[in-house]
C-alpha cells in the first residue's frame, strides 16, 4: 500500500485538487471566479515554458539519435507494426467518441471567446492551402519562433537544428552538451511548476465550472468512464486479436499467461519506462527472441503508445464538444485522426514534458486557444492509469507480431 501511495502520490494529489475545485465551482458558482487569478498563474507558467521546452527536448533528442545496431528487417517490422496498430487505436478512439458527446454545454462560443486572444487575421480566408502550409511550418523572422502561436514551425526548426548537430560531428558536441545541460535545467523548472499544479488546476477548475456550469464537471466524469470502458475492451479484445494474429491459439495462451506482471507494474508505477525490465522478461516468456524483445520494448516505450493515442482522440473530441466544432465532412474527420496520430507519434519520444507538448500541438493544429491547455491537462490526469496499461501491454503484443513477421508463422512452435 505504501508503495502504491508513493508511486501515485502526485496523481492522487492532482485528482483530489481537481475534485475539490469542481465541488467549489458547483457550490459557489460565479463566486468561485475569485480563484481565477490563481488558475491563470498556473496557465501562464505553463505557456512560458512551452517554447524552450519544445526546442531543447526535440533538438537534444534528434542530436543523440544514432544508427540502431539491429537487423534491418527487425527495425522495419517494428516500424510497420507500430504504425498499423497506432492507426487502429486512433480509429477505435474516434469510433467510441464520435456518437457520444463527451461534454454538453450551450456556452461553447462564450467559452471560446473567454479563452482565446484577439488576433488580427483579416487575410486568413484569402490564403491558399499552400500558403497556409508554408505559414504553419515556417516563419519569416527568428523572433517569431519564440511565440507559442508558431509551435509547428518551432518543431520543424528544432528537428533541423538537431540534424545539423549530428552532421557537425565532434565540432557539434560542445553545442549539444550545452543544450543537454539547458534541457536538464528545464526539467527541474517543469518540476518546480508542477509543485504548484494542484493549487493551479484546482482553482482553474473551480473558476471554470463556476463560470460555465456543472456540465463541464459532468463532461470530465463522462470522459473518464467512457475511456475506462474503451480501455478495458481494447485490453481484452484487441490484444487477444493481435496475439492470435501473431501466434494463433498458442500465442493467445502464451500472451495472457505472461502479461499480468506487466499490467500490474503499469498500474502500480504509472510509468512506461519503469515497466521496461518486466516487459522484456514477459515477452521472452511468451517466446519472443531476445534480440526482438530487447529492441521492440525500448523503442515501443518511446514511440508506441496505444493508450496515449486513444487519449489524444478523447482530448480532441472533448474540445470539439466544448467549442461546438463541426465534424460534418470527411476532411474534418481525417483532420482529427491525423492530429491525434501526429500529437503522439512525433512527440512520444520526448523525455521531459512530452504530454504538455503533445497537448499544445493538438490545440495549435485544431485552431483552439492556448488557454485551453489546462483542460487537456485535467483529462490527461484522470485517464493516466488505464492509458499507461495500454501503452505498456501494447508493446508486449507488438513484439509478438514483429516476431511473426521476422521469424515466420511457426516462430512459437
Amino acid at each position: 500500500m505504501k508503495k502504491f501511495l508513493s508511486n501515485y502520490k502526485s496523481t492522487i494529489i492532482l485528482l483530489v485538487a481537481i475534485i475539490v475545485g469542481a465541488i467549489v465551482g458547483v457550490a459557489f458558482k460565479e463566486k468561485a471566479t475569485i480563484l481565477s487569478p490563481l488558475g491563470d498563474l498556473f496557465l501562464n507558467l505553463l505557456l512560458v515554458i512551452i517554447v524552450p521546452l519544445i526546442f531543447l527536448n526535440i533538438t537534444t533528442a534528434i542530436s543523440k539519435m544514432k544508427q540502431p545496431k539491429r537487423l534491418g528487417k527487425i527495425i522495419a517490422s517494428i516500424i510497420g507494426v507500430f504504425v498499423v496498430t497506432s492507426i487502429i487505436a486512433v480509429l477505435i478512439g474516434f469510433a467510441s467518441t464520435y456518437f457520444v458527446k463527451l461534454v454538453n454545454t450551450e456556452d461553447g462560443e462564450q467559452i471560446k471567446a473567454s479563452l482565446e486572444e484577439v488576433v488580427d487575421d483579416e487575410t486568413a480566408e484569402e490564403m491558399t492551402i499552400a500558403d497556409r502550409t508554408v505559414n504553419l511550418v515556417t516563419v519569416n523572422d527568428f523572433s517569431k519562433l519564440l511565440s507559442k502561436d508558431n509551435i509547428i514551425a518551432l518543431l520543424v526548426f528544432s528537428v533541423i537544428v538537431g540534424i545539423a548537430i549530428n552532421m557537425s560531428g565532434e565540432k557539434g558536441e560542445s553545442f549539444r552538451r550545452v543544450l543537454e545541460s539547458a534541457n536538464d535545467v528545464m526539467g527541474n523548472i517543469v518540476k518546480i511548476i508542477m509543485y504548484y499544479a494542484p493549487i493551479g488546476l484546482g482553482c482553474y477548475m473551480a473558476s471554470f465550472i463556476g463560470t460555465f456550469g456543472s456540465s463541464i464537471a459532468v463532461g470530465y466524469l463522462k470522459t473518464f468512464l467512457i475511456y475506462l470502458i474503451v480501455s478495458v475492451a481494447f485490453y481484452f479484445i484487441m490484444y487477444s486479436v493481435y496475439a492470435f494474429i501473431a501466434g494463433g491459439k498458442k500465442g493467445v495462451k502464451a500472451f495472457w499467461k505472461n502479461v499480468i506482471p506487466a499490467t500490474v507494474t503499469a498500474m502500480g508505477t504509472c510509468s512506461s519506462a519503469a515497466c521496461i525490465p518486466v516487459n522484456i522478461e514477459a515477452t521472452k516468456k511468451m517466446g519472443v527472441p531476445a534480440d526482438i524483445a530487447e529492441t521492440t520494448i525500448p523503442l515501443g516505450t518511446s514511440f508506441h503508445k496505444d493508450g496515449s493515442i486513444i487519449g489524444s482522440v478523447f482530448k480532441i473530441m472533448f474540445l470539439v464538444g466544448l467549442f461546438g466544432t463541426s465534424l460534418a465532412t470527411t476532411g474534418e474527420v481525417m483532420g482529427v485522426l491525423g492530429v491525434a496520430l501526429l500529437a503522439n507519434l512525433l512527440i512520444t519520444a520526448v523525455p521531459i514534458g512530452g504530454g504538455t507538448i503533445s497537448e499544445m500541438l493538438i490545440i495549435t493544429m485544431m485552431g483552439y486557444p492556448a488557454a485551453a491547455l489546462p483542460i487537456l491537462t485535467i483529462i490527461a490526469t484522470i485517464i493516466d492509469m488505464p492509458a499507461t496499461v495500454l501503452n505498456v501491454v501494447g508493446d508486449d503484443v507488438s513484439s509478438m507480431m514483429v516476431t511473426r513477421i521476422v521469424d515466420g508463422k511457426d516462430w512459437n512452435k
